[in-house]
């Protein structure tokens, strides 16, 4: 067990000391799109409006917070993770190393997790600011974790699946922007016909943003879908281990 944290760690290092030098970059470019949706929806189209007995804005900072551990955490693990593949060309020295596989991904997933918290907890703060009602308990950053773990792991899995930026980008496109504003993050699922309602509830998203909603607004708790969750993380995690394995024959 020693062992398996310490090979955690020597993966983990290289993108920290990357993440030390260039954290003020890396946060900013992170809270710019967050802070324009919030201020766009949260202001802009929301004022007045309330859903589910409160105001649109504490309604939309959740979802907002899900939404940046969503996108940091898979950005933060995939991007990296393509450089070293395409363009540094040093992912292979992983491969070649006595580390084995499972290290391999939760080391690479984690930087994914540091990114995705560091965001997402500034965007939360920011959150509090504007919204008192909302609560930070212990509830809600262990869903906050599970998130951007789970999302991390997500974007080894399509760092080691996608061959090329071309195909990122792509991916980007019909898949990532469809999920940041389809998945109640912005509304309530609750306005939408059963047969959509069980499509988006097919997208890890959906349950992230349910879940960090209900704890930081003191709502019942959706164990089922925090559960469901951890099966996307468990699914993410064994992807990353079957790629890993055609990658090192």
């Amino acid at each position: 067990m020693l062992n398996a944290l310490k090979d955690v760690y020597s993966v983990l290092w290289v993108d920290l000391r990357n993440l030390r030098r260039h954290w003020r970059s890396t946060l900013a470019t992170s809270l710019v799109q967050p802070i324009l949706y919030l201020v766009a929806f949260g202001y802009g189209l929301g004022g007045g409006i309330n859903v589910g007995g409160v105001s649109y804005l504490a309604f939309v900072i959740p979802g907002i917070v899900a939404l940046t551990s969503f996108s940091a955490s898979f950005n933060g693990a995939a991007s990296k993770l393509q450089v070293d593949r395409f363009f540094y060309k040093s992912f292979d020295e992983f491969l070649m190393s006595p580390v084995s596989l499972y290290s391999i991904v939760v080391g690479k997933a984690l930087i994914g997790v540091v990114r995705g918290l560091i965001s997402s907890g500034a965007i939360l703060l920011v959150g509090f600011i504007l919204s008192p009602t909302l609560m930070v308990n212990p509830l809600l950053l262990l869903v906050l974790f599970t998130s951007c773990f789970v999302f991390a792991l997500f974007g080894v899995l399509i760092a080691l699946v996608i061959n090329s930026h071309q195909g990122m980008s792509t991916f980007s496109n019909l898949v990532m922007l469809p999920m940041t504003f389809l998945c109640g993050t912005f509304f309530s699922l609750s306005q939408l016909p059963e047969a959509a309602k069980a499509m988006l509830y097919v997208l890890p998203l959906t349950h992230s943003s349910e879940s960090v909603r209900a704890a930081a607004l003191g709502q019942p708790f959706p164990w089922l879908s925090f559960l469901a969750l951890l099966g996307f993380g468990i699914g993410f995690f064994i992807g990353c281990i079957v790629a890993l394995k055609k990658a090192s024959v």
